[in-house]
């Protein structure tokens, strides 16, 4: 990420707390395991080849097994759900996901987001807070990339209940 990194408190983000152009590294990272990969995969009844043939891949230009786009997109939006999701009241899109980079298995994956906007909503306890989502592997390559829509509550009729 070429932008200044903002602050975030965690949970108790509220409408107000976000500003656009803030740009938030989330605290943790996580590992992708071989299980990750097979069992949702499985759960999704996602069939490609590329996900559960080893032999096939490793005649590929891949060399390996790839991690399923749908896991990806989950684990990094997973893992900025802490400080852009404790005090969401509603999703509303999911616009503009790009997979850059393959994942591989015993990869780890961190996240960033920035704040491309907020908005008013149309009741008054909540508030519309536009992200991107980027997630980075252990090497800092872009593996996704997916924009997000909340409807969040505000601090004015949600804090301190």
């Amino acid at each position: 990420m070429d932008r200044k990194l903002s602050s975030l408190t965690g949970r108790d983000n509220y409408f107000e707390d976000f500003v656009p152009g803030a740009v938030y590294e989330h605290a943790r990272g996580k590992t992708v395991t071989e299980m990750d990969n097979v069992l949702i995969t499985n759960l999704v009844m996602n069939t490609a080849e590329g996900h559960f043939n080893e032999d096939r891949m490793a005649r590929g230009p891949l060399k390996h097994r790839i991690v399923f786009g749908g896991i990806t997109a989950a684990m990094v939006i997973g893992l900025a759900m802490q400080d852009t999701g404790e005090n969401a009241l509603a999703e509303l899109t999911m616009d503009g996901v790009r997979f850059k980079t393959p994942v591989f298995h015993g990869d780890t994956l961190y996240a960033y987001t920035e704040v491309l906007g907020v908005g008013d909503a149309d009741r008054p306890d909540a508030g519309v807070v536009h992200f991107r989502h980027i997630g980075l592997n252990q090497d800092g390559r872009t593996v996704f990339e997916g924009e997000r829509r909340v409807l969040m509550k505000r601090r004015s009729h949600w804090g301190d209940r």
